[in-house]
């Protein structure tokens, strides 16, 4: 009787190998914590007060915004206006867009570095984040307004982790507790809470507290930070991560409730979502998600019968 050949060595090695580079792959991409979370949902019934994510459907894909030479960052939804702002951060810009992505106006910005993101605070008032140097800059809007010097602004600098190139990604406002919440992009991934920026009342003194949590963060099994939502209905904050195309829903605890996926072939988008930048929710719900280059995208959730 001819033996079993025993396998090689090599082969054995090669093996271990290969098995070792996937298990890392998927620590790196967090694909073990995002696939218990999906296998848990499966067991429990998404919780009522969860936006539901993962019921959204993509109205408009990837329109183009026409007219921009530069790739857009960030977005926010201004409940008064009843449009959207963005920024480029080469030639630096504030651009008002329709609620179709259509644009409506372009103010310069100057001396705001590289501006990557901002956040609707009240009327005519908002945020913009210069990524490298850290600062936040608060701005006042006029229907008038041709542009924007940041020396002629109220700014502060959060100074914290300066040695990493990966800066302030993502703005989002709770204008009921005042917080501003502030994302950095990865290196470490973490979710500032700002209290006392941009300051309001002038009678009171001007104190800033900034609160973290690495443990809280830690938690968010997604890749990067590319842009914040604030839900004033829920209390919930919604995280975009670009190298993870995923949006991701955390109670006001921080835990992770819902999901939706930018992947192409899911929430009906035909193609993936190429670097998502900005994501803004209105006063109905809909989301509203740019991406580079200059891609304009909606999502809506069904009616409920």
């Amino acid at each position: 009787m001819r033996r079993l050949a025993r396998p090689k060595p090599l082969m054995i090695i090669l093996s271990v190998i290969a098995l070792i580079a996937l298990i890392a792959l998927g620590q790196y991409m967090r694909l073990f914590e995002r696939a218990w979370f999906n296998l848990h949902t499966l067991w429990q019934p998404q919780s009522s007060k969860s936006i539901g994510l993962d019921q959204y459907r993509v109205e408009i894909e990837a329109r183009v915004i026409e007219g921009l030479d530069d790739d857009v960052s960030a977005l926010t939804f201004d409940p008064v206006r009843k449009s959207l702002f963005t920024v480029t951060n080469k030639n630096s810009e504030l651009v008002e867009l329709s609620l179709e992505g259509k644009i409506l106006r372009r103010i310069a910005l100057i001396g705001f570095g590289d501006p990557e993101a901002v956040e609707y605070i009240s009327a005519d008032t908002y945020v913009i984040t210069d990524e490298r140097q850290q600062r936040l800059i608060k701005i006042h809007l006029e229907a008038d307004t041709t542009f924007l010097d940041a020396a002629d602004a109220e700014q502060m600098t959060l100074g914290v982790h300066m040695a990493s190139n990966k800066g302030f990604e993502g703005l989002a406002y709770d204008s009921v507790g005042k917080r501003l919440f502030v994302a950095k992009e990865r290196n470490p991934m973490l979710i500032y809470e700002v209290h006392g920026f941009p300051h309001f009342n002038p009678e009171k003194s001007y104190a800033v507290h900034v609160i973290n949590d690495p443990k809280r963060d830690a938690g968010m099994f997604v890749r990067d930070l590319s842009s914040l939502q604030y839900d004033e209905r829920s209390g919930h904050l919604l995280a975009l991560s670009d190298e993870s195309r995923l949006i991701l829903e955390l109670d006001v605890d921080g835990r992770p409730l819902s999901t939706m996926s930018i992947s192409g072939g899911r929430q009906g988008l035909k193609k993936t979502v190429p670097q998502a930048e900005g994501i803004a929710m209105d006063d109905d719900g809909t989301l509203y998600l740019v991406s580079e280059p200059n891609l304009f995208y909606v999502f809506k959730k069904p009616a409920q019968p």
